[in-house]
């Protein structure tokens, strides 16, 4: 008799507690029965308490639907996809022009490397290793004087002697893309060295005769 008066009483505490912790929430509160701590309260089964206010579709919304009742939520309530990764940022071609006035590759109407030249562009080689090479661009240029057709010839092969020297240095001939332009783009002023071919001239036009090289690659 005295134990079952004993074990009346601790139910009784039980749920005056239970009762209690439910009357300090509100309907916009939580689903679950919360105790002064700020857990949810379980029965000796492990089951939560609900509060009167519990529906499905609160408890999937309550912080601990899916630790109480995970069987009846939806599953990417309680399972959200993992979050796709972003991509790693990609680097940005990198491009480096060097102007080579042709002059310090050739000599004066000439499409021979000259030693000079040769050195300036081993320093083109050592630039284009220190970058993950995509393509070299070389561009002849040559001055006005002569014929449109000659000097588009004479920059093509000045820009092919460039190319293989290039190549030489091992860098992949695939890689290495010519052009001549003739003397369509001076960067003189049509009005800077004006006269016929003399010497005080052709210093002056010395700027024309020039070739481009682009190294574009990623660092």
């Amino acid at each position: 008799m005295k134990s079952k008066i004993i074990t009346t009483l601790l139910a009784s505490i039980g749920l005056f507690a239970a009762s209690g912790a439910v009357q300090a929430q509100t309907a916009g509160d939580r689903v679950y029965v919360i105790d002064q701590r700020g857990e949810v309260v379980v029965s000796g089964t492990g089951l939560c308490w609900r509060t009167g206010f519990w529906t499905p579709a609160a408890a999937a919304k309550d912080p601990a639907g899916c630790k109480c009742d995970k069987d009846l939520l939806p599953k990417e309530v309680c399972e959200p996809p993992a979050p796709v990764a972003a991509a790693a940022p990609t680097a940005k071609p990198a491009a480096d022009k060097i102007t080579v006035a042709a002059d310090a590759l050739f000599d004066f109407d000439k499409a021979t490397l000259r030693p000079e030249g040769k050195a300036k562009l081993d320093e083109v080689v050592a630039k284009s290793k220190a970058i993950k090479l995509e393509v070299i661009i070389a561009v002849g240029h040559t001055d006005r004087f002569g014929s449109d057709a000659y000097n588009q010839k004479l920059s093509e092969k000045r820009a092919a002697a460039v190319k293989t020297y290039l190549v030489s240095k091992g860098i992949d001939a695939n890689r290495v893309y010519t052009e001549g332009k003739g003397k369509k783009n001076p960067v003189t002023k049509p009005d800077q060295c004006p006269g016929a071919k003399s010497k005080k001239v052709i210093e002056c036009l010395q700027p024309d005769r020039r070739v481009d090289i682009e190294l574009i690659g990623t660092k």
